[in-house]
């Protein structure tokens, strides 16, 4: 029987794009939804051997479905700029690969896709459905399979009607009743309200179809539930009809025109794949008259990457006896481990359980390779024994052996709570790379694999994580000629490595709460919203839901006929930009804008952090040191570094965060004005420097210059105004946006911008030769050498240009500043140990070191701080940095 592959390509393209790091060509073109579209093909196709393949696009305009139901879809956020620039790109991909697009106006993807599967199932040919949405479900059959991938393509499920049917308990055309029923968010198809996923699958389970549950009403017994399905019939019906596929779209189907792939543009091929920097496809289009040296590896951007591609290192070697330690002993375990010699690189990975908890995440297993031996290790199963535990710290806690992995953190952490202090690898790959590719983000190791050693992992199982292992070995070699190569070696083995140990630490200790704060701001908090509610309500006249936009813009621009600024595709927009421009026209506004913020504070930061606090006490977030592109650190699960500050009952939110214990009190440390020390220093700007020195005010000089006043004649506000032009600057603000901040027209704004370089012309002179510097190498620089590749700047569209320009101009100061603050981090924490201090760091803000300060170290410690925070690196300015104490973390600010 024939087969024929249909590719749901906006779907797949969009999964690509979110799951694939970012990857951009020299000349700036981002590529990485394309690659990952061409793997996933690549990798169905060889699969599946279909014997045509057609891929079905969405067309712009939206469908048949809005003209029936106008606020269709319409709560989605538009393509980013960053994938729809590569949507034409794969369609001259797939033209070259001779595979068959299909895209019609007014239909989408998957009214087409339900009409060539129909026609294909009447032409007697098996059909298979590729796509992410789980939507296209509703046309399993037993002739057509719909294959859902979840990442990548290798983690799929595949249903025909009668798979389907085993797992959800209803037939295909069914779950078009069920969706019926619970709508669709993403779709923003309404549904009944108040019936989610589970009633909705046990409803149509019992009755079948929408209509034999309405026939049959009068057997529900939950009252709310019935009340809703009576009140919202014509919901349903409707919600169901934007929820069917249509299976008849008027389009011409020949199979035998599809079969036509096989005549392929191999020349357009290479072409498009040379254009695009996709080293390893066109090495699998075989040999070819393109001479080598114009090839580059996928990830071309980046200047360093001219490995030798004809003398890589060999593929290791993988011993066919791997040593397996889940059924043997401690003594067993110290036995094997034994064998390990110094003379031989250690090469780690690990896998884990996960659990939402940070403190709760376990190793599962620990893949470890030296020389010739090779060992699975069941991390809980060794470390159940004090011998299995001290076999491991053998190894992990002797320096002596030199130990190579990928991203150790976590291993460290839950090491050091079994009691092994494990705090030391010679070379981290992912670091390595996160300093050579910051912007695309946290590698797989497969992933490193491929792009520095273009070689192709394949598999699963232990014999394929070992196989990974044994590459850090190549990988260490590469990534450490590459790193010295872009003098990154000081940045990564004296600021970012030893960090990892100090993060661990952090995360283990954790920062303790005073949970009965939280319930009183939760309280609070619930107060607040209700009176601030009921006095939107009173200014509007009537009750309506404020969350909802097109309740909340019926009410602004039709009752209150407040001038609507602009409107979507659902209504009138109410975000934030346009209540900003009505606070002056109605008191309601300035209300409004306070509700989202308490609501907002209230679910992220209030419940968020009741739900974060462990058994002991201690809420311990992640430290992800490898995220942000500038260099900073990010806290996550829970965010404790975006804690809002600037509304009252958010920063009364820090005095829920305490001392560990009665005998400590909370030091808070911060850089006084680092950005624009660092301006400073990287523009040598006399004026600046000398403002530094003399310990003038920058904010009151930069208000006397720009203004023409006496320093004794600046007021607060003038100060206030010249803070938004200093830190703007740094930013790289234009007059549109500073006019917009101090409510002052374009032309001063301007007129402050033009005066503000002209007083310090050393920073127009840095800003021009580093926007010339990014634009010339595609990449910006801190002055400990940070890299940060900024694409944007030799794009053709001008507002994204204009973008990299901004980049340009805030990276190396940004960048700097994060450099700074690591540095700070690492010598403040050498320190504390060498003096033999208990007082510890427990988090890190920005420009802000928060300390568990023990009181009878107080002196020494704060001497320390400042100290090592002054000394942390040498600049033409001082580093200054302002401490304070207090029983908690609000009073410590």
């Amino acid at each position: 029987m024939e087969k024929l592959l249909i590719i749901d390509s906006n779907s797949i393209m969009n999964r690509a794009f979110f799951g694939m790091p970012r990857m951009v060509t020299t000349e700036g073109l981002n590529t990485n939804a394309v690659l990952g579209y061409i793997n996933i093909l690549n990798k169905i196709r060889e699969e599946l051997k279909p014997d045509f393949t057609a891929a079905v696009f969405d067309m712009p305009g939206g469908s048949f479905r809005n003209t029936e139901y106008a606020e269709y879809k319409g709560t989605r956020k538009g393509m980013s700029d960053e994938l729809a620039e590569q949507m034409p790109v794969i369609k001259d991909v797939l033209s070259a690969m001779a595979i068959s697009i299909f895209g019609i106006p007014g239909f989408e993807a998957d009214d087409l896709i339900g009409t060539i599967s129909l026609e294909a199932e009447k032409e007697g040919i098996e059909c298979y459905i590729l796509s992410g949405d789980k939507d296209t479900l509703q046309l399993a059959s037993k002739m057509t399979k719909v294959v859902i991938t979840k990442r990548g393509v290798s983690d799929k499920v595949i249903y025909n009607d009668d798979d389907f049917f085993e797992e959800f308990g209803v037939t295909p055309t069914q779950f078009i009743d069920v969706k019926g029923l619970m709508g669709d968010k993403s779709d923003n198809i309404p549904g009944v309200p108040g019936v989610g996923e589970k009633t909705a699958f046990s409803l149509i389970q019992e009755y079948g179809s929408i209509e034999n549950l309405y026939e049959n009403i009068g057997d529900i017994t939950r009252k709310k539930l019935k009340e809703n399905l009576v009140e919202h019939y014509e919901d349903a019906v409707m919600s169901r009809r934007l929820a069917t596929i249509k299976r008849d779209v008027p389009m011409e189907i020949d199979f035998e025109e599809i079969k036509s792939m096989e005549n392929y543009d191999e020349k357009k091929l290479r072409e498009l794949y040379l254009k695009l920097q996709f080293r390893q496809l066109l090495n699998k289009l075989g040999p070819s008259d393109t001479p080598q040296s114009e090839l580059k590896p996928d990830s071309a951007g980046v200047e360093i990457y001219n490995v030798d591609t004809e003398n890589l290192p060999p593929e290791p070697s993988v011993a066919d006896n791997i040593i397996w330690t889940d059924v043997i002993t401690g003594k067993d375990a110290d036995k094997l481990l034994s064998e390990i010699s110094k003379d031989d690189n250690i090469l780690l990975s690990f896998t884990y359980k996960e659990d939402p908890m940070l403190s709760k995440r376990e190793i599962e297993y620990i893949y470890l390779s030296s020389g010739d031996n090779n060992y699975v290790i069941d991390f809980n199963k060794v470390t159940e024994s004090g011998e299995g535990i001290s076999a491991l710290k053998k190894i992990f806690e002797d320096r002596g052996f030199k130990k190579l992995g990928y991203n150790i953190k976590n291993a460290y952490t839950i090491m050091k709570k079994k009691g092994i202090e494990f705090t030391h690898v010679d070379f981290d790959v992912l670091l390595a790379v996160y300093l050579l590719e910051p912007g695309r983000g946290q590698y797989s190791l497969k992933d490193l694999i491929t792009t520095y050693l273009y070689k192709e992992t394949e598999g699963t199982g232990h014999q394929y994580k070992i196989l990974e292992t044994r590459y850090i070995d190549d990988l260490t070699e590469v990534l450490e000629k590459m790193t010295d190569e872009a003098e990154l070696r000081e940045l990564l083995f004296e600021v970012e490595m030893p960090l990892t140990n100090i993060l661990s630490d952090m995360e283990l200790t954790g920062m303790k709460v005073d949970v009965g704060v939280l319930k009183s701001m939760e309280e609070k908090f619930r107060k607040e919203i209700e009176e601030t509610t009921k006095v939107i309500h009173e200014l509007a006249g009537e009750e309506f839901n404020i969350s909802s936009p097109k309740q909340l813009g019926v009410i602004l621009f039709d009752k209150l006929k407040l001038p609507p600024q602009k409107k979507t595709k659902t209504g009138y927009s109410t975000n934030q930009e346009v209540l900003d421009a009505l606070k002056e026209k109605h008191p309601i506004i300035e209300k409004i804008l306070y509700y989202r913020q308490i609501t907002k504070i209230y679910s992220t930061y209030v419940e968020g952090l009741m739900a974060a606090v462990d058994e002991d006490g201690a809420i311990h977030s992640n430290f992800q040191q490898t995220l942000a592109v500038t260099g900073r650190l990010s806290s996550t699960e829970p965010n404790l570094q975006n804690i809002p500050i600037r509304v009252e009952m958010g920063r009364e939110l820090r005095k829920a965060f305490i001392p560990l214990d009665e005998d400590s009190i909370i030091l808070s440390s911060d850089y006084s004005q680092i950005e624009l020390r660092v301006l400073a220093h990287m523009a040598a700007d006399e004026n600046m420097l000398e403002a530094f020195r003399e310990g003038t005010d920058i904010h009151t000089k930069t208000a006397s210059e720009v203004m023409g006043k006496d320093p004794k004649e600046v007021t607060p506000q003038d100060r206030s105004s010249a803070k938004a032009v200093n830190f703007g600057i740094v930013y790289g603000i234009g007059d549109f946006a500073l006019s917009q901040d101090l409510g002052i027209t374009r032309k001063e704004a301007r007129e402050y911008i033009d005066r503000y370089y002209d007083r310090y012309p050393g920073i127009r002179t840095y800003f021009d030769r580093t926007i010339n510097e990014v634009k010339e190498t595609g990449t910006a620089r801190t002055i400990m050498n940070r890299r940060r590749q900024i694409p944007e700047i030799a794009s053709t569209n001008k507002m994204v240009q204009a973008l990299g320009v901004r980049l340009a101009m805030n990276s190396p100061i940004q960048g700097s500043a994060a450099d700074i603050i690591k540095l700070a981090m690492v010598k403040v924490y050498n320190a504390l140990k060498e003096e033999g201090l208990e007082s510890k760091i427990i988090l890190q803000v920005h420009d802000e070191i928060i300390i568990n300060m023990k009181k009878n170290e107080e002196d020494r410690v704060r001497k320390l701080v400042e100290r090592e925070m002054s000394s942390a690196l040498n600049l033409l300015v001082d580093l200054k940095s302002d401490q304070n104490t207090g029983e908690n973390w609000y009073e410590a600010k």
